[in-house]
């Protein structure tokens, strides 16, 4: 993605709440069972589920959206609604 997407701000420039989860963070979350996974929150047309790139319009994306450490939300999904923690929000990408 290049920096010059003007739909939806450029990812090369966070906003300046950097505490708080949009589009271009990398969010990391913790599950109910504890398992922790990391997404990025990207445009509907870069979604790969696959690679943790997870769109700002999926529901996932939409609950995560301007959250903070520590934040709780429910997630609506087909199987039944889950509740996540945030756990980082992160504007460069996590240690592999």
């Amino acid at each position: 993605t290049s920096g010059n997407d003007s739909r939806s701000g450029s990812l090369d420039q966070p906003p300046t709440d950097r505490s708080r989860a949009f589009f271009g963070a990398w969010v990391t979350v913790e599950h109910e069972d504890g398992a922790e996974r990391t997404y990025r929150l990207v445009g509907p047309d870069e979604f790969d589920v696959a690679r943790g790139l997870i769109s700002v319009e999926a529901p996932l994306g939409r609950a995560l959206l301007g959250k903070r450490e520590g934040d709780t939300t429910i997630v609506q999904r087909p199987v039944g609604a889950v509740e996540l923690t945030v756990v980082l929000v992160s504007w460069t990408p996590p240690e592999e």
